[in-house]
């Protein structure tokens, strides 16, 4: 089992020779794509999904129905091989995942919501929940929480209370561009404190792995 971070909210999964890409977006290196065996998005914001990405791979895509419209206007020669996935439906893009939600957390109360569906994988054994932008807490336990530490539509509090709800032994930061480094040190410290101490903390550099 492998878990990497690449560029803001990209994670890259593999187990068992599967590789699974997640929203691979502006921050993110193309080389994050290499090899994938099939890339998940959660939804449509330039920082999650880059149409170019999923035009220099071969790999199918599985999203919801709002981005898999962005995708046949944007790059329709990657619609042939997009999968529609619903809200709550178990998929296999090589690793058995399963959906979760449907709404991007609230931007402002005068602004539409965006859809967007988390994702649980399971890398043999090992569950890994990718909320997107999203704050829903999914109905299983999980292993592994990449969990968002800064945006434009969260507070850090809102975030150390999803994570307490969701109450995953390990969490992972995504969302990370946000800040500058000087503003993550004290994010990170906050849910390091914040936490209980039944859960662990780890920014990862890009590229880096999950130990």
């Amino acid at each position: 089992m492998r878990i990497t971070k690449f560029g803001h909210a990209c994670v890259r999964l593999e187990h068992d020779g599967k590789v699974v890409v997640v929203d691979p977006g502006m921050f993110t290196d193309a080389e994050a794509l290499d090899g994938a065996g099939a890339v998940v998005i959660t939804h449509e914001h330039p920082d999650h999904y880059l149409p170019e990405h999923l035009e220099r791979t071969d790999a199918p895509v599985f999203t919801i129905d709002a981005v898999a419209a962005k995708i046949r206007d944007d790059a329709p020669g990657v619609s042939e091989r997009v999968t529609v996935v619903a809200p709550g439906d178990s998929f296999d893009p090589g690793l058995p995942a399963r959906s979760v939600g449907e709404l991007h957390a609230v931007i402002h109360p005068d602004l539409p919501r965006f859809y967007n569906s988390g994702y649980v994988f399971d890398l043999g054994g090992t569950t890994v929940y990718h909320p997107g932008d999203s704050l829903t807490v999914p109905e299983q336990q999980v292993d592994v929480l990449c969990v968002p530490v800064c945006a434009p539509w969260m507070r850090a509090a809102e975030g150390i209370d999803f994570a307490r709800a969701v109450g995953a032994p390990r969490n992972v930061a995504i969302h990370d561009r946000i800040y500058s480094e000087a503003g993550l040190r004290i994010v990170d410290g906050q849910y390091a404190v914040l936490l209980p101490e039944t859960s662990s903390y780890v920014r990862l550099a890009d590229g880096a792995d999950l130990d």
